[in-house]
């Protein structure tokens, strides 16, 4: 930009100045208390603060690392100098490898940016190093710590802010300021439209899809309801079906319709075109009135009153169940609850980027501690849930600069609305979770880790062990997956495979928890490695793995056929005693909590 340039930015930005700074410093505050805010007086939710003594600074390495950034700092300002006088800019560091937040040619090209861009990437790996010459007496503590420092950097990045931006520069020239207008008005929406512990930043618009029409829109009807879970029952498209029914438990955190992303994507329409008579559980928008449901009534009144109603409308003895993420975890607790009771229709199980073994959260976990659940706990007690939304930012600050601020600088910064994608679609239409279950989950399994341990837990008044899951076993990992790691999935299976009737089959696929799932067949984006032996360690298997082209749907589709008994006539949809209540998807995945107050 040259000086007439510069002075009409300064102008524009002058015009909306107080409204912008209420902006910026209103986001700031929310993203770096996270989640979950306590009275002001106490540090971030998930963030504990290091007790005295519990960390030591490794002098040596702590010495070096400061002469090595001053003498940085130092060549910085040298090259800067010689390029604002016309020289050549110097690089001294450069962007990781996938950083795409200075890809404008500017950030290279002009010197005032330039000398911004190097100077944050100096400051962001001066504080990473200077974390990592910290030695901590807990592991855990150094997670945190990693993790926030991080959050931290990522929020001050030079990109965040409009005078330092040359994108958002050129925007506001380009436009006259207009940009500004429509950026405040993104926010007010966001604001509205967001509950008071979090920002809920707009990754698409509520209108961009319809809910059976683009998407969840594999024909069919739902056959039983109850307060939990409505049961849809798909159209089968083949003359001849598997005689063994298909239950889907997605996550009770998340939209089934991750599994039915329109034509291209639905798993569930690849699966009912394969021959499969395919069922699946619709989770409730839990509200206050389910604030007392917990896993005993996840149990019973999902999955155990899904399983009785698919054995009825298909006359059917056996069903095989598959459960996505915590739909899996959900999973293995019925099965063990069904087997303790001599209930043996489960025929087979399938478990989708699953946690049984929770020593190896991912970085899930930096959010959680004793001191951050006891706030949890008051919140969503006082709520009667865990506000959706609030998760919904807790899972996109795992990927900050992709699923949060560069939203933050489209829709505020550049004024510009987001482009429909049916994924950010799916994961920011969010759902809220029952108090008691919330709680119960977080404490027993993430921070406490009960549930690989046989009786530890009760459910159902049943003493609940994996290990007697007891029939064949299909297990997904996806290799970047932040929310699962693929090597705690492994730990997990292996607690299954304790019985040997379990014959667990693991596999992986490429990509990460969402992608790495929905990869259709057709197109096979991404391998996967299969393993027909269980070794001691996730390391082990892989060392021996033969990776396979294409997507892992059609190795499913084979494993499931092999157990889903002889072809029959495709039956009808639903049944006298579970006659179809209303089309495919029912009402229950049509309430969104931006447009409706729980």
């Amino acid at each position: 930009m040259n000086q007439q340039e510069r002075m009409q930015v300064l102008g524009y930005i002058e015009k909306y100045s107080a409204e912008f700074s209420k902006l910026t410093a209103d986001v700031m505050n929310r993203v770096l208390t996270n989640t979950m805010a306590s009275d002001g007086s106490e540090p971030p939710a998930g963030l504990v603060m290091p007790e005295q003594g519990s960390v030591r600074i490794n002098p040596e390495q702590f010495l070096n690392q400061q002469m090595q950034f001053m003498q940085q700092q130092q060549q910085l300002w040298q090259s800067a100098s010689q390029a604002f006088l016309g020289g050549n800019v110097e690089t001294l560091i450069e962007p990781e490898k996938g950083d795409k937040r200075f890809a404008d040619p500017d950030w290279d090209g002009n010197p005032v940016f330039n000398y911004i861009k190097q100077a944050y990437l100096l400051n962001a790996q001066y504080m990473n190093q200077l974390v990592d010459s910290m030695e901590f007496d807990d592991p855990k503590l150094a997670e945190q710590v990693r993790f926030y420092t991080r959050q931290y950097v990522s929020s001050v990045a030079p990109t965040n802010f409009l005078l330092t931006n040359p994108e958002v520069c050129k925007e506001i020239l380009q436009t006259e300021g207009e940009n500004l207008a429509r950026g405040m008005d993104n926010f007010m929406r966001d604001l509205e439209q967001s509950p008071t512990e979090a920002l809920k930043i707009t990754q698409v618009k509520s209108d961009a899809f319809v809910l059976g029409k683009d998407l969840a829109n594999t024909e069919g009807g739902v056959v039983f309801k109850n307060e939990l879970i409505e049961l849809i029952q798909y159209k089968p498209t083949t003359e001849q079906v598997h005689s063994v029914p298909l239950l889907i438990l997605p996550p009770f955190i998340n939209k089934y319709y991750i599994l039915d992303l329109g034509e291209k994507k639905s798993l569930v329409k690849w699966l009912v075109s394969q021959g499969f008579t395919v069922f699946m559980a619709s989770w409730v928008n839990p509200s206050k009135q389910h604030a007392v449901f917990g896993f005993d009534e996840y149990v019973e009144l999902g999955a155990i009153a899904a399983l009785d109603a698919v054995c009825e409308i298909a006359g059917a003895e056996k069903v095989n169940v598959a459960g996505y993420c915590v739909g899996g975890t959900l999973l293995g607790i019925t099965q063990s609850v069904l087997k303790a009771r001599g209930d043996n229709r489960i025929n087979t199980c399938t478990f989708l980027t699953t946690l049984f073994d929770f020593s190896e959260p991912g970085e899930v976990g930096n959010y959680l501690s004793e001191d951050s659940i006891a706030v949890i706990e008051k919140t969503v007690k006082t709520k009667g849930y865990f506000d959706g939304r609030v998760l919904a930012l807790s899972f996109s600050l795992l990927r900050e600069n992709n699923l949060f601020w560069s939203f933050f600088i489209d829709n505020y910064l550049k004024g510009k609305d987001p482009m429909p994608f049916d994924i950010l679609y799916w994961n920011s239409d969010s759902t809220n979770v029952p108090a008691a279950l919330y709680i119960y989950y977080l404490r027993n399994m993430y921070l406490d880790n009960q549930l690989k341990h046989a009786g530890a837990l009760t459910i159902c008044d049943t003493p609940v062990d994996l290990a007697q899951v007891g029939v064949p076993s299909y297990c997904l990992a996806a290799q970047a997956d932040h929310i699962v790691l693929w090597q705690a999935a492994y730990k997990s299976a292996q607690i299954l495979a304790k019985n040997e009737a379990a014959q667990v089959r693991f596999v992986l696929t490429e990509s990460g928890h969402v992608a790495g799932v929905v990869n259709p067949a057709d197109r096979g984006k991404y391998p996967h490695w299969v393993n027909d032996t269980l070794a001691s360690d996730a390391e082990s298997w892989m060392a021996e793995a033969k990776q396979q082209e294409g997507s892992w749907w059609s190795d499913w589709r084979d494993w499931l056929a092999a157990r889903a008994g002889e072809q029959c006539a495709a039956p009808a949809v639903g049944s006298k005693k579970h006659p179809v209540l209303g089309d495919a998807p029912g009402s229950y995945v049509k309430v969104r909590l931006d447009h409706q107050a729980l």
